[in-house]
């Protein structure tokens, strides 16, 4: 009876154990230890899982993980290089245009802007030296002599003005001094005019890039963000790897019209106080010829003994 009893509790106690010892397992296989596997939400390519470390832990996890990723991209054609070449390469023909376009017209306005440097500033030399001898000239004879190898519109003020007043020797007994200078002074006046007016050549296409260019760019901003809306209602998707690209472009456009047109403005200005100070250097070389032409006239006046050689061969 007690050896029974002793064998019936040495036989429980291995039940125990050998319960106990299977009971982890038992657990792990049981459906509400662990969140029982759900179908899968959507099917990844090998190619997503192997491109995506959280996509193969979705695939090993569960559906809880796949289902916040994102769908693989369907639109494998958008272009990714967003460098300014790229962006050109890939827009619209339109908008190719417009940037050619502008890329044309900021070569133009550097092209003038180096032609033009080097012109304003030989006419303002050659201006300014004829000036000072002008100015340094007894009369009108000896301001034609020194400048006689020289050459641009101040010394031609002056060669026009020994011309006018040679042919209106024969009249000046008779009409009097203020005739003659009138037309001098509508000679140098032309003459100024016209210096000026050939310096400001090509200053007006500086002009019409400056003021144009911001709207040709803004035309091919709004060409590219109108593709870029036509990609959304076609692809159905809101992706911002679909709009990025349209807008960038267009966005370019924009920055295109800006580069041409900031420094043709700049150079406009530039120019327009340059050849500004031009005109007045040569108001100044008028106002000399007027200076020697009076000079003469007053010299004519005096007897012949006390006339320059100058004013004798006028007189002649």
């Amino acid at each position: 009876m007690t050896a029974a009893r002793r064998i019936s509790i040495w036989a429980s106690l291995a039940l125990i154990g050998a319960l106990l010892a299977c009971a982890p397992d038992a657990a792990a296989q049981q459906p509400g230890s662990a969140p029982a596997p759900s179908a899968p939400t959507s099917v990844t390519s090998p190619e997503t899982l192997a491109a995506s470390p959280a996509a193969g832990l979705a695939g090993e996890g569960g559906g809880s993980v796949a289902r916040i990723m994102p769908k693989s991209d369907r639109h494998s054609d958008l272009p990714h290089d967003l460098s300014p070449i790229g962006m050109f390469m890939a827009a619209d023909w339109v908008v190719k245009a417009v940037m050619i376009a502008l890329l044309l017209a900021s070569f133009l306005s550097w092209t003038i802007c180096v032609a033009k440097a080097v012109e304003v500033a030989c006419a303002n030399a050659r201006a300014k030296r004829a000036f000072l001898i002008v100015d340094r000239s007894c009369d009108l004879d000896e301001a034609v002599h020194r400048l006689s190898k020289r050459g641009g519109p101040a010394v031609f003020m002056v060669r026009s003005a020994s011309e006018e007043l040679h042919r209106s020797l024969p009249v000046l007994a008779y009409s009097g001094e203020a005739g003659l200078k009138e037309r001098v002074v509508s000679r140098l006046a032309r003459i100024e005019a016209q210096a000026g007016r050939r310096l400001m050549r090509g200053t007006g296409l500086l002009a019409t890039v400056g003021a144009v260019s911001p709207f040709v760019g803004l035309f091919g901003t709004v060409w590219g963000i109108m593709n870029a809306f036509i990609g959304i209602s076609q692809s159905h998707t809101t992706n911002l790897a679909v709009v990025a690209p349209g807008i960038a472009e267009a966005l370019l456009a924009t920055a295109f019209g800006l580069v041409a047109a900031i420094p043709a403005v700049i150079i406009y200005n530039v120019f327009a106080r340059a050849i500004s100070g031009y005109r007045q250097v040569l108001a100044d070389a008028a106002a000399g010829v007027e200076r020697l032409i009076s000079l003469d006239l007053d010299f004519r006046k005096v007897p012949g003994e006390h006339r320059t050689s100058s004013s004798m061969l006028a007189a002649e």
